[in-house]
Order: structure tokens, then sequence, then C-alpha cells
């Protein structure tokens, strides 16, 4: 029942999202859209709900109790970033908007860059392991935590692996091949200057 409530959460938030865009853009209901997009918390704030439920219920603590506090922690890390994303896009494309900042490719900029993305990813395992580390006092002694202790070390690992990943764009910094730097321009779009 909880890997089901997954992917209906998954196949909801693009749905919700989809539509919330659709009746600001397209519709030019903006503020409809915007309170269809607010409703991407419930689909999180159901998934925490059955997955205590479930466990309240005696069910044992396993992997499918671990992916949805991961899942959780993943969409309160990343959805909103994902949201702009797509608003961007869905706003050029449909609505005459500017094109979308793409982010930096060369240098110190891309690293930082890499470094945000890495500390979305902090955020992601410190809600997952608390909602994990919740769930492990729930199910106390007397129950099987065993599984739920796994995920707060698949959690970890993700974020190490995550962390090395930014660390090479830090250490290896890539070059513009064609010698120009990217700065931010007054509108916050970057611009190019070609080298000196």
């Amino acid at each position: 029942m909880v890997v089901t409530l997954i992917i209906v959460c998954e196949v909801g938030f693009w749905v919700l999202l989809v539509a919330g865009l659709a009746l600001r853009y397209l519709a030019r209901m903006p503020r409809t859209g915007a309170a269809v997009l607010l409703m991407e918390p419930l689909l999180e704030l159901a998934l925490l709900t059955v997955t205590a439920i479930d466990l309240k219920n005696g069910a044992p603590a396993d992997w499918k109790h671990g992916l949805a506090a991961v899942y959780i922690g993943y969409t309160v890390a990343y959805g909103h970033y994902t949201i702009n994303w797509i608003d961007g896009h869905f706003s050029h494309r449909f609505a005459g908007g500017p094109p979308p900042v793409k982010p930096p490719r060369y240098g110190i900029a891309r690293a930082r860059h890499e470094g945000k993305l890495w500390l979305r990813t902090v955020l992601m395992v410190a809600v997952a392991a608390a909602l994990l580390q919740t769930a492990i006092w729930y199910v106390g002694d007397d129950g099987d935590s065993a599984s739920l202790r796994d995920w707060q070390f698949t959690a970890l690992r993700i974020l190490a692996i995550h962390g090395v990943i930014a660390a090479t764009y830090l250490i290896w910094q890539k070059k513009d091949p064609s010698g120009a730097t990217a700065t931010a321009a007054p509108d916050g779009s970057r611009e190019r200057t070609p080298a000196p």
C-alpha cells in the first residue's frame, strides 16, 4: 500500500504541476494556478500519514517505509526547485516569457551551482533521517527497525556520493573552450564576454 501511494504521489505531483501551470499560463488564471500548485505539499502529508498509520496497525517496518521517508525528504528539498524550473520553461514556451536561465557550465560558477544542489541533498537527507529516526522510536525496541536504519545509511551514502561529485566541479574546474567568461547581467541572465 505504501509503495502504491508513493507512485500515486509522484504521478499526482506531475498532474498538479501541469494543471497549475496550465491554469496560470494557458487559461490566464494565475491565482487558481497558484492555488493548485500549493496543494503539492498535501501529497507528502498524505504519504506521511498513511506510513504512520501502516506502522501503527502493526505492519513490520521495512524498505517501503524507508523509501517513503527518502521520497518525502526529496520532495521537501527539490520540489520547489523542480517547480520553479518547470515554471520557467512553461512560461517561456506558452506565455512568451524570457528564456529560462541555464546553470553555468564552467569554472567557479559551475562549482557554486553544484554546491547549492549538494546543500539541497543535505536537506533531503536531514529530513529523511529525522523521519526514519522518528519511525525507529515509534516502532520501539520490540519491533525490527533494521530496515529503517539501513535507509538512514543509504541516505548518508547518497549525501557522500553527491558531495564527491560536487567537489569534483571545484577541484577540476572545466574551462570555457571559447575563452569567454560568464558575468551576471542586470536582469539576472548571464552574459558572455570574450577573454582579453
